[in-house]
């Protein structure tokens, strides 16, 4: 099925779960993807592929390595020839894709995004899983942001690599925007561990530019429609958004709060007669702790005690600075602690920290009985 035309006769096609552009003339291409990949100015089409084979099934290899499983896809689905296209993969459903398109003076930008990073979500420099070896890799969880940017205008080959890099800077931005949890470490995501991009110029158009950086309008517009398509993208294929991070687990588990690990804590805390009185003891937390979760002062506070443990974690401040104010933060929000809110030498501090948020929320729980 044909969704549309884009500015230059380029036309965008949703058929055997994939997207499929195919060009109306030569094009300045730049991708990350395993076949095609690099700059290339031979290519006649670029897709995105779902690779889902269904729910709670892992995406499965038609050849021993990733490349040639792209290039059977490439050939024998979507019926184009493997050196002349590029692709990638993901786990996101192509119903859930979002497209921006936005026009200014002489040239288009246009983003088409799919992702979903709730499990696979990754901040830059964290521990890797594998080492690549003779082009084998090892499988990782489910979780792609992929991007086909569609510029209307002739760019010099510097700008084209330029516009690779505002292109990713407005995906980080979103994706901290939102405060994602990396899902290897503590920090804040970045992105997935599996992310691809496919930058398209037309190298026909009237209109050539030298420059995709922030301080031109090119630059401005990339970051524009690629912010929006990443955002909303998000939100539908998985519900991240900002509704879904307004919940102090949602802004917490990535320092180990959990709904288990508040269930273990309060459970611990509990007296034996307690345990015993009612066969609904986990059904009562639970509705406690949903009471309380998205409470609009505990939220506030809960975000700023996170980003306190943030910058304690980037050395912008001391513990003897960060752990004072943690407690303050936690008083505002009304939840308990005690006279020994310290850390000594040998302690990790933002694992400190995070143990006396569990502590106190579990305390508050007890209290709201």
């Amino acid at each position: 099925m044909k969704l549309m035309e884009l500015p230059g006769g380029d036309t965008l096609h949703h058929y055997k779960k994939s997207l499929v552009l195919c060009f109306a003339g030569p094009r300045d291409v730049l991708s990350t993807g395993p076949i095609g990949g690099g700059f290339r100015t031979d290519l006649q089409a670029v897709f995105n592929n779902d690779c889902n084979p269904g729910a709670g099934m892992s995406c499965e290899l038609r050849a021993d390595t990733y490349e040639e499983h792209m290039k059977l896809l490439a050939l024998e689905d979507l019926g184009l020839d493997p050196k002349h296209c590029t692709g990638l993969a993901t786990a996101a459903s192509m119903h859930n894709v979002s497209i921006k398109t936005m026009d200014y003076e002489d040239f288009s930008v246009t983003a088409i995004v799919t992702g979903g990073i709730r499990i696979n979500a990754s901040r830059v420099g964290d521990p890797a899983v594998w080492h690549e070896k003779a082009g084998i890799s090892d499988p990782v969880k489910p979780g792609t942001i992929n991007i086909i940017l569609h510029i209307d205008a002739a760019l010099s080959p510097g700008a084209l690599a330029r516009a690779l890099v505002t292109c990713t800077e407005a995906k980080t931005a979103t994706i901290q925007e939102l405060l994602a949890p990396s899902r290897y470490s503590r920090g804040i995501a970045t992105g997935s561990g599996t992310d691809g991009t496919i930058l398209i110029a037309n190298p026909f158009s009237s209109t050539y530019l030298t420059n995709a950086g922030k301080h031109c309008k090119l630059g401005e517009y990339i970051g524009k429609t690629v912010k929006e398509a990443v955002k909303e993208a998000l939100d539908r294929q998985s519900g991240l958004n900002p509704a879904f991070q307004h919940n102090i687990l949602n802004r917490m588990d990535r320092f180990g709060i959990t709904e288990d690990a508040v269930w273990r804590t309060y459970l611990q805390r509990l007296s034996e007669k307690e345990k015993n009185l009612s066969p609904f003891v986990r059904a009562e937390f639970e509705d406690r702790l949903s009471q309380i979760c998205r409470e609009n002062t505990l939220v506030t506070y809960t975000s700023l005690y996170a980003h306190l443990m943030d910058q304690l974690d980037w050395k912008l401040l001391s513990p003897e600075e960060a752990l004072p104010a943690g407690k303050q933060l936690l008083n505002l929000a009304k939840i308990p602690t005690d006279d020994h809110y310290s850390c000594s030498d040998n302690q990790d501090p933002i694992a400190k920290m995070a143990d006396f948020y569990l502590q106190g929320l579990v305390e508050l729980l007890m209290i709201k009985r």
